[in-house]
């Protein structure tokens, strides 16, 4: 085993739950035992005149710029977010225990007049799935509690290389396996930022809850199926599931590799563009990126038009808004999303017809390949690995209840042989024949209509009550589509139900359309203006 770290060495006792022990931790201790006793109240002269929620990016650099703020000021007070109200929802995992550190260095090079990189002193959340080789990385997993990685994933090379700050991990679903709640055997349950009494969907829950909640500017999710867009949309975030290829899974513990991605989830459109251009392109470490490799952007952000969707051609997809199965809270705010639409400047052509459930009907869409991509994330850790097959937990109970099942149905899968090399093979997704007929289908008929896009609920149901994630999760629309083709999409805020229960609008386009994606969220995000911070996480004064 690796040892523990100085992050994850400070947490709390262990509480029996579930057949498996979970870590809570105390986060003003964490705070105190990382950081130091005296570090909350240097912050009141530093940062007077600057207040950090739902701040921004650019705000943020332009504040320390113009001498507003210092970045150590700006890390405090995040962290002083952290130590107030992190009991409320359970976000966080670990903090970094270099974070005022690294802020302090940046205040000397900017002192200097050194130049700065894209996301200088931006106070990022990162996914506990995310390898980091400063703080654990469980992956969900108890069995992972003193996983240290030998290094960082690539993403997270890439925001700390433009001077990004990682304040802290966020909670996740175990293994990610559950797109309703997020639920770990090492930190526990995650509760959604705009009601504690419901889900934020999973699987990277304690990013969207965290940053709704003002933890950190914007953070870093991944997304199988849902993981990034629905608790995106379950916490009024903007976040993008890229196309396969343009970006790098390196580093991320996996659900399933041919369909894994990873990406920014944040409060604006401008700011999920900024993070993107950051983590996008190629990675020798990722084979799926070699496709990609000559299609990143030069700049996303300069696709932000205020306008973006005036001229735009856009399908709504009504084979994902089923009126017998969509709340009719969530129906009413999609139809003034038309509306919206329309008054911005689209064309919209309603209904798109599309057989959705015919092409998910195709042979060989999903494979069970859980196993053999752990067993190749396991050997890059190297000779420290905690185990060397994922299915050993299953031996010594370290999982929790609702994790069994899903690695029980691993349990017949090869454990070294690559997929396609099964005796019922299941090809990379460039080679999947359903999943690229698949693909080349629905592009065709986006072509037949002139569509540039085209857009649906990200769900149809409300966020469930906490006690029921499983019994009450419906009409996650996010797995429909994205996943399977390969296609990019970014779901938005369009509104609240039931005065407090947010919901998204997703809009998915054609391979590599990213930049077309973030015009056209932008021009709605714009035109209507629906995000508000939750209630019950004020600024602290």
């Amino acid at each position: 085993m690796r040892p523990r770290s100085n992050a994850a060495g400070t947490t709390g006792a262990r509480r029996r739950t579930g057949g498996v022990h979970r870590k809570r931790h105390s986060i003003p201790a964490l705070l105190l035992g990382t950081l130091g006793a005296g570090w909350v109240s240097c912050s009141t002269e530093t940062s007077t005149g600057f207040e950090v929620v739902e701040t921004t990016i650019a705000e943020v650099q332009a504040a320390i710029r113009d001498g507003t703020t210092t970045c150590r000021a700006v890390v405090e007070r995040h962290l002083a977010r952290i130590a107030a109200y992190e009991d409320l929802i359970n976000a966080i995992t670990v903090l970094n225990p270099r974070a005022l550190q690294r802020a302090a260095e940046f205040d000397a090079s900017l002192a200097a007049d050194e130049e700065m990189g894209r996301l200088f002193c931006v106070p990022m959340l990162v996914k506990d799935n995310f390898a980091t080789h400063d703080m654990v990385t469980t992956g969900g997993s108890i069995a992972l509690a003193d996983n240290l990685p030998p290094d960082d994933a690539f993403m997270v090379r890439k925001i700390r290389e433009a001077d990004a700050i990682v304040i802290a991990k966020t909670n996740m679903a175990e293994w990610a396996f559950s797109p309703r709640q997020s639920v770990s055997s090492s930190f526990d349950t995650t509760r959604n930022a705009y009601a504690l009494d419901r889900v934020p969907a999973g699987s990277s829950g304690g990013t969207a809850s965290g940053v709704a909640a003002g933890f950190g500017v914007i953070g870093l999710g991944s997304d199988t199926g849902n993981s990034i867009r629905g608790p995106s949309s379950h916490l009024a975030l903007m976040g993008i599931r890229s196309t396969i290829g343009l970006t790098s899974r390196d580093g991320v513990i996996p659900l399933s590799f041919d369909r894994d991605i990873a990406g920014p989830m944040g409060r604006t459109v401008e700011d999920v563009a900024r993070v993107f251009q950051v983590v996008a392109g190629y990675d020798p470490a990722d084979p799926y990126t070699e496709a990609g490799r000559e299609r990143v952007e030069e700049d996303y952000t300069a696709f932000l038009e205020a306008d973006g969707l005036r001229g735009a051609r856009l399908g709504v997809l009504r084979a994902l808004v089923d009126p017998e199965e969509t709340d009719d809270e969530i129906l009413a705010l999609f139809e003034a999303v038309i509306g919206d639409l329309r008054q911005l400047g689209a064309e919209v052509v309603d209904p798109f017809e599309f057989d959705v459930e015919t092409e998910l009907q195709r042979e060989g869409m999903f494979c069970r390949r859980f196993r053999y991509d752990m067993w190749v994330y396991l050997q890059s850790l190297g000779p420290g690995a905690p185990m060397a097959d994922v299915l050993e937990v299953l031996e010594d109970g370290r999982f929790s209840d609702y994790a069994e099942a899903s690695l029980r149905r691993n349990q017949g899968a090869p454990l070294s042989v690559h997929p396609s090399g099964w005796d019922e093979p299941c090809p990379d997704y460039a080679e999947n024949e359903g999943r690229q007929a698949y693909l080349a289908d629905l592009v065709a008929a986006m072509d037949a209509q002139g569509l540039d896009a085209i857009v649906y609920p990200s769900w149809l149901c409300v966020p469930a009550h906490i006690d029921r994630g499983d019994e009450d999760y419906c009409g996650d629309n996010s797995q429909r589509v994205a996943p399977a083709t390969g296609m990019p999409a970014i779901t938005v805020p369009m509104g609240y139900t039931y005065g407090a229960l947010p919901a998204g609008l997703q809009i998915l386009a054609r391979p590599y359309d990213e930049g077309l994606l973030f015009r056209l969220a932008f021009g709605y995000e714009q035109g209507t203006h629906h995000r508000r911070p939750p209630d019950g996480f004020p600024e602290i004064r």
